[in-house]
């Protein structure tokens, strides 16, 4: 195996409300590989942003995470994850509201669960996030990539104005909070 090999890498599923946020802030994160926006965990195969919209379908917003544990640990992940949307807010993020916008991690492994889940205990016991964390933790049950459209939003529409005045913010704040850990 040559020096130049990428390490190991690891797929976790975060849904923080809207996609292209999320999206957004990961792919400016160093050792992320990939992010896919898509749907998680709903009851149909394969849905459109329309069907999922409706609230009905059971999917969350989330992307598909990429990344090298050995570049960026989970517990980094998590952080990010957390400091860049709000989980205490149960389906809404702003003025996003429904199901689909719920704050969620679904994970790939046991320990990534075990890790996730204890992440969120030690939020809400600590009381520093105000409110309640809500964000659900569960095993992925299921992904379904986003339409094409919806890949690289805010890079390829940042003068949209939701892109504006709800993703730009976000980005913001991984900027100025984790400096050190941008590509």
């Amino acid at each position: 195996m040559s020096s130049e090999s990428q390490s190991p890498v690891e797929k976790i599923y975060l849904a923080g409300g809207c996609f292209w946020c999320t999206e957004a802030v990961f792919g400016r994160v160093r050792g992320v590989v990939k992010v896919v926006s898509g749907y998680a965990n709903g009851q149909i195969a394969n849905p459109s942003y329309e069907q999922v919209c409706t609230g009905t379908t059971g999917h969350a917003e989330c992307v598909e995470l990429t990344f090298e544990p050995q570049v960026l640990p989970l517990d980094k992940v998590l952080h990010i994850f957390f400091a860049t949307h709000d989980p205490t807010t149960l389906n809404r993020q702003g003025n996003d509201v429904g199901p689909q916008y719920r704050s969620g991690i679904y994970t790939t492994t046991p320990e990534q669960l075990a890790q996730a889940q204890a992440f969120v205990d030690k939020l809400n016991a600590s009381g520093q996030m105000g409110a309640p964390v809500v964000t659900e933790v569960e095993p992925l049950q299921h992904f379904w990539n986003a339409e094409a459209y919806h890949q690289d939003y805010f890079d390829n529409n940042p003068r949209q104005p939701y892109c504006t005045y709800v993703v730009a913010p976000k980005v913001d704040k991984l900027e100025t909070r984790f400096a050190d850990w941008l590509k």
